[in-house]
């Protein structure tokens, strides 16, 4: 998601507060994934995936017709819009997945490498100039997540590899939004996201329902459940509007390093609800993934401050 392009100067204080509702966002997030995990041991991931677009439809519905959004829809945009919806249910399905497998923290360190995926995924399709100092650090990022997923692999199987078909997913999601949040507001966006994942969620369940997968066949939950569903619901539709707003404050560059914070705070929830904690092994992976993170940011940072006749006019960071 991008804050758009503005001529106009960011001031000071606008900065403080896109930082402080990023903050706020990366602390909401990982209750998404909380609430995801208590869900998931009796509701299926793409039952958990449909409510949180369901309650984020609903969330995003008011803003969409009070800012009159709703007329800048595209009938001509609506198969990127259908492609990114069914990208972003993908992605959601397998994170889902995972968490019933494995500890949110672990999970959540392995999808951060969509950061690295997006870097080389955009010097392919975007044209950006990536370097080989970026290209180490993707290599030393994937080695960081390697040390999370080779004892999960040992303990889960081929579920903790899902993380990274997340993560793979969210980065062609990004850069579709690079190219459409030039011409299209954030919040039709999201709106719309939420309709077509919503859509590809209901066929995964039909087509699921009966089969006794523990992904597609949907069940009716309990009064725990549905809050369960609720709260996947609510605390994604806060923690996205938080994190629209940080970016419309502040510089998308300045906002990017705060998302890995979104790590301590999962785990330090999921030790508070779980009692899942990183063993030695697995901190070094997350910091490994962390450092080469902001490593690629601090690297693109510095080439967008070069004069424009020296450096191509990249794409903006979502």
């Amino acid at each position: 998601m991008s804050n758009g392009i503005s001529s106009r100067p960011v001031t000071a204080s606008e900065v403080s507060t896109g930082i402080l509702l990023m903050f706020l966002s990366v602390l909401v997030s990982p209750i998404i994934d909380i609430f995801s995990k208590l869900a998931i041991a009796t509701i299926p991931a793409a039952e958990i995936t449909a409510a949180r677009f369901v309650v984020q439809a609903l969330c995003m519905l008011p803003i969409v017709i009070w800012r009159g959004s709703w007329k800048g829809f595209s009938w001509r945009a609506n198969i990127f819009h259908a492609i990114r919806g069914a990208i972003i249910t993908i992605s959601m399905v397998s994170f889902v997945t995972t968490l019933k497998y494995m500890p949110v923290a672990d999970a959540i360190a392995i999808f951060f490498v969509e950061p690295i995926i997006l870097t080389i995924l955009s010097s392919i399709f975007l044209k950006e100039t990536i370097g080989w100092r970026r290209y180490t650090a993707c290599g030393v990022g994937f080695f960081g997540a390697m040390l999370i997923i080779q004892p999960s692999f040992q303990e889960v199987g081929y579920v903790a590899l899902l993380p990274v078909v997340s993560a793979f997913c969210i980065a062609i999601f990004a850069l579709m939004t690079r190219v459409l949040s030039h011409r299209e507001d954030p919040w039709a966006m999201q709106f719309q996201m939420g309709i077509w994942g919503l859509l590809f969620c209901a066929i995964l369940l039909a087509f699921g329902n009966g089969t006794g997968s523990d992904v597609f066949d949907s069940v009716l939950p309990d009064s725990r459940g549905y809050l369960y569903l609720l709260g996947v619901g609510v605390t994604a539709a806060i923690a996205g509007i938080f994190g629209v707003y940080a970016y419309r404050a502040a510089p998308a560059s300045t906002l990017a390093p705060l998302q890995y914070f979104e790590i301590v705070s999962a785990t330090i929830f999921a030790w508070l609800v779980f009692g899942d904690f990183p063993d030695a092994i697995k901190w070094l992976g997350i910091l490994i993934i962390i450092a080469s993170g902001l490593y690629i940011i601090w690297r693109e940072r510095r080439f967008a401050s070069k004069p424009v006749s020296d450096t191509p006019q990249s794409a903006l960071a979502p």
